[in-house]
């Protein structure tokens, strides 16, 4: 048996060599002591799952794990679980693919599916004019995006940003140093 990397989780894996078949045995250990095992067999559970371009542990609990992907915090994973109706308590490598579909329906239609316009993180786009929730590689653009249109109207922020310099103000005399940057040199005598 393995050794377990948190210590609330431990993976059993049992081989049957008359059958060929795997098993995965999760003990979840509460806070009470207790022990909860659940059966699962391999072709429903997956170790590294692939969702919105991101590789996600199957032994972590879906709130936490979807958490992880970019776009996406603890508090917006947990009301797109309550919106899709999974589980929390589930691992991440026990969901299925009708699962998985509904979680990308509900990132591409939020409004659709009535998870409120604070929980977004692009608010009034400038194309478009509509909120959304950004994931992912879709994030990534839409930042760089941002950056190159400060830049290119030449607005004080963006050239911040291609300078490399703190952009919202901060004091930068003793922080922010980078490269061959020292502090103050005495002079010789």
């Amino acid at each position: 048996t393995p050794k377990p990397q948190n210590p609330c989780v431990c993976v059993l894996i049992r081989y049957s060599s008359c059958c060929g078949l795997i098993a995965i045995f999760i003990i979840d250990r509460m806070a009470e002591g207790k022990s909860a095992i659940k059966l699962v067999e391999e072709g429903q559970f997956v170790h590294v799952l692939r969702i919105f371009n991101s590789n996600i542990k199957g032994t972590m609990k879906v709130g936490f794990a979807l958490g992880i992907i970019k776009g996406i915090g603890l508090r917006l994973a947990h009301v797109l679980l309550k919106v899709a109706r999974i589980d929390p308590s589930k691992r991440a490598g026990e969901l299925t693919q009708d699962e998985v579909n509904r979680l990308n329906e509900i990132v591409a239609d939020p409004e659709g599916h009535s998870i409120p316009s604070w929980l977004y993180n692009r608010k009034r786009d400038r194309k478009e004019g509509k909120d959304y929730i950004l994931v992912s590689n879709n994030w990534d653009t839409k930042l760089r995006e941002d950056l190159e249109r400060m830049r290119k109207i030449r607005l004080h922020r963006g050239l911040r940003h291609v300078w490399g310099l703190k952009v919202r103000g901060q004091h930068t005399c003793s922080t922010g140093r980078t490269g061959t940057t020292i502090g103050y040199v005495r002079q010789k005598k």
